[in-house]
């Protein structure tokens, strides 16, 4: 496992990058195809792709900054070392929510419209965005003999565990059996792997891939289908489908931005589900009358 990918004399290409661009790729061929069916001028999601991409990135990076101050104050020139990882997706939906509301004012289109366009290719650009994390060995999971019971806590107390599991002696450690056959033991070199060498681990990243893959394919080949959809009905499903994905993944990370004791991505998962489903039930009335 190497989050190098290529490397020619002092020219590497991450893992990590490559993802994203293949993420941006694809999101443009699956927006234009979606702009296609509705008669939409192509052209113009290009342009749109790029101003997303480039607003999800600066929110996401932003995010997690912020939410990690005190080690950025004392390493500033980490702040850009985006191919160190170190992305948050709720950061990044918010910068791209504010690309997308400027651009829309600037081309005068609705921006559920655009985000209509979005929905799909985010989840699906989300999925292949973990790739990146797991070759990176970051975004991991707690290892694979951590009790249920520690895992599934809404405040968090899996260090708490581990510290007392650490000072026990190796015959008790021994009835700490591995929950799961597919944990994965990550080099030492990595975030993972540094913080728990020699441990199998939940890989929490692929787990978030299967799922967020399973949301694409739920909206592009169920709810795209749907009739008389009304303007921001697949973006706001895609937002329900994510939250609900991050809410279930983020229980088995082992690190996590956290918000007054509990885990920042349960709480904001939360409140963006609950204004979801209030602007589904609102567009749908709206919709019938």
């Amino acid at each position: 496992m190497n989050p190098i990918f290529l490397k020619i004399g002092p020219i590497e290409i991450h893992y990590y990058g490559l993802m994203y661009a293949l993420a941006f790729l694809t999101g443009i061929y699956l927006g234009k195809k979606i702009a296609k069916e509705r008669n939409f001028n192509t052209d113009l999601i290009e342009n749109y792709a790029f101003i997303a991409i480039i607003s999800g990135l600066i929110g996401g990076r932003l995010y997690y900054v912020l939410f990690n101050l005190p080690y950025y104050l004392q390493n500033p020139a980490e702040i850009p070392a985006v191919w160190h990882g170190g992305m948050a997706i709720h950061g990044g939906i918010l910068g791209g929510i504010i690309g997308t509301l400027i651009f829309a004012k600037i081309k005068k289109i609705n921006p559920l419209i655009l985000g209509d366009f979005a929905a799909g290719p985010f989840l699906l650009g989300q999925a292949i965005g973990r790739i990146g994390n797991f070759m990176n060995g970051e975004v991991h999971g707690v290892p694979t003999f951590t009790p249920l019971s520690v895992i599934f806590n809404l405040k968090p107390k899996f260090y708490e565990w581990y510290n007392y599991y650490l000072a026990l002696p190796v015959s008790e450690k021994a009835n700490y059996k591995e929950l799961v056959p597919w944990g994965v033991v990550f080099p030492t070199t990595s975030p993972a792997g540094s913080e728990f060498p020699n441990l199998a681990l939940h890989p929490a990243m692929l787990y978030e891939l299967i799922l967020n893959f399973i949301g694409f394919l739920i909206i592009w080949f169920i709810l795209r289908k749907k009739e008389d959809k009304a303007p921001g009905y697949l973006w706001w499903w895609y937002v329900i489908i994510y939250s609900i994905n991050r809410i279930i993944t983020s229980f088995f990370r082992a690190e996590d931005l956290m918000f007054f004791n509990f885990r920042a991505p349960h709480v904001i998962s939360i409140i963006l589900i609950l204004i979801s489903i209030f602007f589904l039930r609102k567009s749908q009335i709206k919709n019938k009358g």
